[in-house]
């Protein structure tokens, strides 16, 4: 999610201070809102990453659309906002296409499990009836074989021999035809014994053919289980990549309407950006000239000092050409965090590269971050980073909203001038002495900034230079 807002915010008017990096530095920002607009209608530029990569990458996405806000939020927090949104939609894409393709292929996968499922369940239930069947006619053999053997006895124990009706179940012909009971009393037992050993291996098959069932049948059970299972992950499967392509249709959708509303911007973007351009070389020229002034004042009354102290000295009367020494370390200023406590850098001092995916305008590659933005809360109390005189200390209509600027003079042959921004109040006013660490303003979300942080730049000889080299 986007945090803090960037601060390429612009102070320009008599009253108002937004300072950045002189003429180069000023172009540079403007060129970086021109930037921005680029993105206008380029959704298919933006370079498309691996879903694990995006997930390592997050953070990079998020300072990625972080600096895309600051191209435009000197000129209008809506349309820094849009930008910010639309670079942060043109990176989610890739990863939620690659999580929906990954949710089709769960689907793909699932829907086959259960059709496998689902024929072995056939092929089980297949065997199950024949099986089933086989039991069956075995089951009535074994019945018919039963009463063949109880037939057999009865005849045998009832006539004492074979009779007619036994002879004829043997099919030995009509008794008139029997040579020898004898040899139909042995062959009627030969055929009982066979019968005996035919309903044995009968039994012994229909008790193997029992077995089988049960396994099948626990088989049938097993499979049916696996398939509801499955069935249930299917069912997830198919409501994960409806999710995912909801959440890709969206980003999509988004992305248009967004490109929509800068691309119909873009001709006032355009307009303003002029208006800007000079409003920040207009603050950037009276800074330098600023601090031009008080070294050239400093340098002065050092010259005066020295002859005199020469003539005093009788030294000549201090006629040789006055060589000033070499600027002294910035460090003798003795610069304090501006803020109690241990507030995160949300982004620093530098160069900023085009965000990626974007035509980089003019050809600069990126924009120069002049300050430092720090994720400090609304109203957390911001304190002056070393004594001074305030030259501004109120509501600016640059887009710096409520700004405290602070003179700190000339020390050791370097000027110093420090600038908070985006504050929810100031408590200080322009010619008012204050002291380090004094209480001067509380940050917060005014101007043209699109969240709650502080703005904190330092000016070292009509330059911007890093604070974090100097507190």
């Amino acid at each position: 999610m986007y945090r803090t807002s960037q601060d390429a915010t612009p102070h320009g008017g008599s009253s108002t201070v937004k300072t950045g990096h002189a003429k180069r530095r000023w172009r540079s920002g403007v060129a970086a809102g021109l930037t921005a607009l680029t993105m206008l209608g380029m959704l298919g530029l933006v370079v498309p990453a691996q879903a694990d990569e995006l997930h390592d990458k997050a953070s990079a996405l998020e300072q990625q659309a972080h600096d895309a806000a600051g191209a435009l939020e000197f000129v209008d927090a809506g349309i820094a906002k849009s930008a910010s949104d639309l670079v942060l939609f043109q990176g989610q894409l890739p990863g939620a296409q690659v999580a929906l393709t990954d949710a089709q292929t769960r689907v793909g996968a699932a829907t086959a499990q259960v059709s496998s499922l689902a024929a072995r369940i056939d092929l089980a239930q297949e065997s199950k009836d024949k099986i089933t069947s086989q039991i069956a006619i075995d089951t009535k053999k074994a019945a018919e074989t039963k009463s063949m053997i109880g037939q057999i006895a009865a005849q045998s124990y009832k006539g004492g021999g074979i009779s007619p009706n036994l002879a004829l179940i043997l099919g030995i012909g009509s008794p008139n035809d029997l040579a020898n009971s004898i040899d139909m009393a042995e062959q009627a037992m030969r055929s009982q014994n066979a019968a005996l050993e035919q309903l044995t291996s009968q039994k012994a098959t229909n008790q193997n053919a029992q077995a089988r069932l049960a396994a099948v049948e626990a088989e049938i059970k097993d499979l049916k289980t696996q398939a509801d299972a499955a069935l249930v992950a299917e069912q997830s499967a198919r409501d994960q990549a409806a999710a995912q392509k909801a959440t890709v249709d969206k980003l999509i959708s988004d992305s248009a309407v967004i490109n929509a509303q800068l691309e119909a911007q873009k001709p006032q973007i355009q307009a303003k950006l002029k208006v800007v351009q000079q409003q920040q070389n207009d603050v950037a020229a009276q800074i330098a000239e600023q601090q031009r002034q008080e070294l050239a004042a400093a340098a002065a009354e050092a010259e005066r000092i020295a002859r005199e102290q020469a003539a005093s000295g009788g030294g000549g009367g201090g006629g040789g050409t006055y060589v000033p020494p070499a600027p002294g370390n910035p460090s003798a200023f003795g610069l304090q965090h501006p803020f109690s406590g241990n507030i995160p850098i949300t982004s620093g001092f530098g160069w900023r590269p085009t965000p990626t995916g974007t035509i980089d305008f003019e050809g600069t590659g990126g924009y120069m971050h002049t300050g430092v933005d720090f994720g400090a809360t609304c109203g957390t109390p911001v304190y002056a980073a070393a004594a001074g005189n305030v030259v501004i200390g109120g509501w600016t209509n640059g887009g710096g909203g409520y700004t405290v600027q602070i003179s700190h003079g000339v020390i050791q042959g370097n000027a110093l001038t420090t600038i908070y921004y985006h504050n929810s109040a100031a408590l200080v006013s322009p010619g008012q002495r204050v002291s380090q660490g004094q209480l001067i303003a509380y940050s917060g979300n005014t101007g043209n900034s699109t969240g709650c942080h502080a703005h904190f730049e330092t000016w070292l000889n009509g330059r911007a230079v890093d604070p974090m080299g100097l507190l």
